[in-house]
């Protein structure tokens, strides 16, 4: 089982999506700025998770998620 998850910077303005196969130690990464990619938008909140059955599904809502019309759509959230 696979994760997309999109979470929010608390402190400003920025959106992060990725994948993940345990999404519970994943948020720990971030929120503990072990990402160099988020590590100065720590910490976060959960904005979207969806379970997928392959990666390769994940990796297809993750792209969407990150295109521009996905992105509207998370920041309505």
């Amino acid at each position: 089982m696979y994760y997309v998850y999109a979470i929010k910077s608390k402190a400003r303005n920025y959106i992060y999506v990725g994948i993940t196969n345990n999404i519970t130690r994943r948020i720990k990464e971030h929120n503990n700025k072990r990402e160099s990619t988020t590590r100065s938008y720590a910490p976060f909140e959960i904005l979207l998770t969806e379970e997928c059955l392959s990666r390769i599904k994940a990796r297809k809502r993750e792209k969407y998620f990150k295109s521009g019309i996905g992105k509207e759509y998370l920041k309505s959230l």
